[in-house]
């Protein structure tokens, strides 16, 4: 279902700086925000070769807090298809999630419990597709609690997201393009196909825009992608 890229990917080890975290009662939550996910599975998987759909959306409660405002809870449940490159094949994932709205008019704590439901949802379902989903933070063995310098330091039996690209470079991209992309590696970043580009997948990806321009990549305002038509490569 999917390439060699996108199983190496997917393997990698979380990376830290896109964990967040908050406080409900005495507990430290980890977490990562719905955005992300998103972001993260249109790096993955390509733009148009993933989607959802909410299958069930119920308000589940409904009461006033000791401010007066309205507080009414939410349940989402959404199924998520990823498609092949040729759109031939899915992988269905489905989840339950729930979200609450708190707010003084009734309009917006409906609308604040069912979005935060969906994407609840939405995460639930992603995590079934590993580490850059989040499912590691499901590991109570791991220490996720948003300290900074526990992340910055590899685990014995890890290797660091630096060193797996460099170690495990797409062998796809390689073998059939001469440019030696060892400098982005070197950045923390990777280069995946999409359709007929090669495309630069990796955070902190504007600080990095010098090395990848010198790398001959330009920039798509419209889908947001540093891209190089796979025909230039093998001019």
């Amino acid at each position: 279902m999917f390439n060699d890229k996108q199983n190496q990917v997917l393997s990698y080890e979380l990376d830290s700086s896109r964990i967040k975290s908050r406080s409900k009662g005495n507990v430290s939550l980890s977490y990562l925000e719905g955005f992300d996910i998103i972001e993260t599975a249109n790096k993955i998987f390509g733009f148009g070769n993933w989607d959802y759909a909410i299958t069930k959306l119920e308000q589940v409660s409904q009461e006033l807090n000791h401010n007066q405002n309205n507080v009414i809870g939410y349940k989402a449940i959404v199924q998520v298809l990823v498609h092949n490159e040729q759109h031939t094949k899915d992988i269905s994932r489905e989840d339950v999630g729930f979200g609450t709205g708190i707010a003084k008019t009734l309009a917006d704590a409906h609308e604040g419990g069912a979005k935060e439901a969906v994407t609840d949802a939405i995460k639930r379902a992603m995590r079934s597709f590993g580490n850059q989903f989040g499912n590691s933070l499901y590991d109570k063995s791991r220490q996720h609690q948003g300290n900074s310098q526990n992340y910055n330091q590899p685990q014995t039996q890890q290797i660091p997201q630096q060193q797996q690209y460099q170690q495990q470079p797409s062998q796809h991209v390689q073998n059939n393009t001469p440019q030696d992309y060892a400098s982005l590696y070197n950045l923390g970043l990777t280069i995946m196909e999409q359709g007929q580009n090669l495309i630069v997948v990796g955070d902190d990806i504007f600080s990095k825009k010098d090395s990848i321009k010198a790398c001959g990549f330009r920039w798509d305002g419209a889908s947001k992608l540093w891209y190089k038509p796979l025909e230039q490569q093998a001019a």
